[in-house]
């Protein structure tokens, strides 16, 4: 597998990016291509193991080592089979997983793992320069039909596998375009809309029907689901997860899904910046350490806020793994994103106790504490304010990062679907609810999560939903996709 001692040979190599100082001008990706010899040489960093943890690490079971190998020997197209036979969008996942599969490779517990997530981007965006990426629309078809409610990665990924399998696929998304979160929720710098623009014309082409501004339960009628023969919820977990501090009703206070997905409808041209939910000039004080905080100071910078500063109730993250937290689990490290790179200052252990407003109710600063996490053994952690820790801070534009708990519950309501002690929309393992051809995927069915989850949840929907309809599936389930031949 791979080059026998090529993990020895070869050094890890990441893409290298335009500086902080220059990308931060535009909204388009920063990072730099990477040469052919050199991506080969990364596939030949793949070790022989014994048990490829990366396979345990990937929600999607990607054959990672066989897709490697095939980059390895300069065989790209047959690296583009290997991937696609079980990850539908690796342009998507290429550029936004944070790689748990990397966390799990066995050469990661004495070297820098194999640069897995990066190889997966080049093997796709080679087939898609090449032509190799085409539309494949089914020799025959059912005569069944199918709605999918929502088009981000879950919904996509169940459209095309029930497409695949000859069924009459019609995804309907309450946005004016298809993508759910990966076009509103993810900035363009990380992944420009081109990107799904180009995979979804290959799904149109294939015969999937997408139906925009259109939702369910308001401008479309519950009712008109019963001419469907089976249907897939993967609306998302998109309840925001507020603070409900004094001050909370202050101008200024805003929620980071609405500030990203604001931002991104201006950078699509569809409507231009209103100043409350601009960071031009701003002291800017993000809440929230995640994925989706990160963003949020990304953007802030494009936008030239005064200051971006970022609050985390948790403590710091230690540089390397502790005994706690061993490999091949996902690590609980100090991570550092592009977006940190360009400017922010990060804060632990903060707790914000109030919005400040002034005379008018605008938000003019934020009253924190310090705090320290007490553990004692077999209890959940508990936490204490430090005495004569408080502190107020400049803030024009507070941007609240802090989750979701659950998908809204119009459709649960109005389709009398139970729910989980998590407010999840139930599917149990064949992801069907109580009302029998309704299936649900994604992040209404599991809560928040990966993308790379959400792909997984649409491609083993749309098995058990095939076999619901049909009474039995040829289409893979995790762990399943088949190889090329040689």
């Amino acid at each position: 597998m791979g080059e026998i001692r090529g993990f020895l040979e070869y050094d890890r190599v990441d893409e290298d990016k335009i500086k902080a100082e220059e990308r931060v001008e535009n909204y388009k990706e920063f990072t730099k291509e990477v040469d052919t010899k050199e991506l080969n040489n990364q596939g030949g960093r793949c070790m022989d193991c014994g048990i490829p943890f990366c396979h345990s690490g990937c929600p999607v079971g990607n054959l990672i080592p066989d897709f490697n190998h095939a980059v390895y020997r300069n065989e790209w197209q047959k690296a583009l089979k290997i991937l696609h036979a079980t990850n539908n969008f690796p342009e998507f996942t290429g550029r936004l997983c944070p790689a748990p599969c990397e966390s799990a490779c066995v050469l990661g517990i004495i070297e820098p793992p194999v640069a897995i997530e990066m190889i997966e981007k080049y093997i796709v965006e080679r087939g898609f320069k090449e032509g190799w990426i085409k539309p494949e629309p089914p020799a025959h078809r059912t005569g069944k039909t199918v709605a999918v409610i929502g088009s981000g990665p879950a919904g996509l990924a169940a459209a095309q596998q029930l497409n695949r399998a000859g069924h009459t696929v019609s995804v309907l998304e309450r946005d004016a375009k298809i993508g759910g979160l990966l076009r509103y929720g993810i900035p363009d710098f990380k992944m420009e809309k081109k990107v799904i623009d180009r995979r979804l014309e290959v799904m149109k082409a294939e015969g999937i029907e997408f139906i925009t501004n259109t939702e369910v339960g308001k401008n479309y009628e519950v009712e008109k689901l019963k001419d469907f023969d089976a249907v897939v919820l993967c609306g998302g977990a998109t309840q925001r997860r507020g603070l409900p501090i004094p001050g909370a009703d202050a101008k200024g206070v805003v929620q980071a899904m609405e500030f990203l997905k604001n931002n991104n409808e201006v950078v699509d041209g569809l409507k231009s910046l209103s100043p409350e939910l601009s960071a031009e000039g701003k002291d800017v004080i993000v809440i929230g350490g995640g994925d989706t905080g990160s963003d949020c100071v990304g953007t802030s910078n494009r936008h030239k806020a005064k200051s971006v500063t970022n609050f985390e109730i948790l403590p710091m993250p230690p540089e390397s793994r502790s005994k706690e937290n061993p490999w091949p689990y996902w690590p609980f490290t100090l991570k550092t994103s592009s977006s940190h790179e360009e400017g922010v200052e990060r804060n632990w252990s903060i707790l914000t106790k109030e919005f400040v407003k002034d005379s008018k109710g605008n938000l003019k600063a934020l009253k924190t504490v310090e705090v320290e996490w007490i553990r004692k053994p077999g209890q959940r952690p508990e936490i204490k304010e430090k005495p004569d820790s408080e502190k107020e801070w400049p803030c024009d534009l507070a941007l609240l990062s802090l989750g979701f708990t659950g998908p809204e519950k119009t459709l649960s309501e109005k389709l009398g679907l139970e729910q989980d002690d998590r407010t999840n929309i139930k599917g149990g393992k064949n992801y069907q609810t109580n009302i029998k051809k309704i299936f649900v995927a994604g992040d209404m069915r599991r809560g928040q999560s990966l993308i790379v989850w959400a792909i997984s949840e649409g491609r083993e929907a749309a098995h058990h939903v095939d076999k619901f309809l049909m009474g039995k599936s040829k289409l893979p389930i995790k762990g399943d996709g088949d190889l090329p031949s040689a």
